[in-house]
């Protein structure tokens, strides 16, 4: 998710600055300060808090201003929350509180897809399975990512699980941090490529505990490929 426009390049540079507690919490931020700091209108400074008080970064009272929130208080389901906190100190923070969502989450939609998914549903995996294949050969890091998100949110949406297909931004965010920040290696692993083909067959043939099974060991996976970036940055 980008948000164009001179509030977007504001938004750049504030977003970042308070997820990683560089502007830290408790901080009064004053229109006037940012007008002349950036060099922008009141309205673009006023589009920009709009955003984060969205986000619940930031909450704006008459006669305090608008003050920078504690991290407990963040829409921390956010994509751009989670870019922007992949991008500073908190990335191994936000890296395995990310997995245990997706571990705590994914492995029980691609069981529900399995119950749940259309025909549609099925080519549409099955598809996205053979693509993932050919790019994790090739090695276009960009089109497998591409595919990955697609797969990953296709699996939350078929579970019929409404709540669970609101997450697939959450998971795409996360997958995005992965590649942006190197964190993939040039190749994705073979037995990852190979598990998101299981759980394609899988929900296909309604097999609710392979595709359990299978995603599980995918989440898992990314998880256990994460931990020497997650104990060097503890």
């Amino acid at each position: 998710m980008e948000i164009q426009g001179l509030h977007g390049r504001l938004l750049a540079d504030l977003g970042p600055a308070i997820a990683s507690g560089e502007i830290p919490e408790g901080t009064v931020l004053r229109s006037e300060e940012l007008e002349a700091r950036y060099g922008v209108s009141r309205t673009v400074v006023r589009e920009a808090v709009r955003v984060l008080e969205a986000m619940r970064l930031v909450a704006s009272r008459r006669r305090v201003g608008t003050t920078v929130q504690p991290r407990e208080a963040w829409d921390v389901f956010d994509p751009l929350v989670i870019r922007w906190r992949l991008a500073g100190a908190d990335r191994a923070a936000q890296l395995s509180s990310l997995g245990g969502l997706r571990i705590a989450v994914e492995p029980v939609a691609a069981a529900l897809a399995a119950a749940q998914a259309s025909e549609d549903h099925c080519r549409e995996l099955s598809a996205l399975a053979v693509e993932l294949t050919v790019t994790a050969r090739s090695g276009d890091l960009q089109e497998f990512l591409r595919h990955d998100i697609a797969f990953h949110a296709l699996v939350l949406r078929a579970s019929g699980n409404e709540m669970f297909a609101h997450l697939a931004d959450a998971v795409g965010a996360v997958l995005t941090g992965r590649t942006e920040h190197e964190l993939m290696p040039h190749h994705p692993a073979r037995y990852a490529v190979a598990l998101h083909r299981e759980v394609a067959e899988a929900v296909c043939a309604q097999d609710a505990a392979a595709a359990e099974r299978a995603m599980r060991a995918i989440v898992t996976g990314a998880l256990e490929e994460l931990a020497p970036t997650l104990a060097e940055q503890a």
